[in-house]
């Protein structure tokens, strides 16, 4: 495993994760795309950086961040009041993609969510990213479930 380290973000960090975040074709496709840090990003942020229940967490390498993903605690009723942790907008920097930084990032991950007493991890992939689908069942991740979304 590379030399990198987990933490949460801070605004400081808002720039580069906005620039790991444009680094995607499939996400600069999307409505509501944007690479500057706008005061709707900065509020979502601060809503973020003030949940419990949320975590943006930073992957560092050299005093760099290099990765990153959010991280949310759901608690609920099903699986006998079971808590889920649900992780969302997975990016390791281009040039280092292929040295299991994003691993790294997704093992940290699911030892926080089960420290917070989580017994699943969930996450949704597009069905273009087909790396990312490999990259999620080497990690023992299961297409079990077929998901959806509706722009409100």
């Amino acid at each position: 495993m590379p030399s990198i380290t987990f933490r949460h973000a801070q605004a400081t960090d808002l720039p580069t994760i906005l620039r790991l975040l444009a680094d995607d074709a499939i996400a600069q496709s999307r409505t509501g795309y944007t690479e500057d840090l706008s005061p709707s990003v900065r509020a979502a942020f601060d809503e973020l950086h003030a949940d419990p229940n949320n975590e943006l967490i930073v992957g560092e390498q050299d005093g760099e961040v290099v990765a990153t993903l959010q991280l949310t605690y759901i608690p609920g009723l099903s699986r006998g009041g079971m808590r889920r942790a649900l992780v969302e907008a997975v990016r390791v920097r281009a040039d280092l993609r292929g040295q299991r930084i994003g691993e790294a990032l997704m093992v940290d991950a699911m030892e926080r969510a089960r420290a917070r007493g989580c017994g699943l991890m969930q996450l949704t992939t597009d069905k273009r990213r087909h790396e990312a689908h490999r990259f999620y069942a080497r990690l023992g991740f299961v297409a079990s479930h077929e998901g959806m979304k509706r722009p409100l």
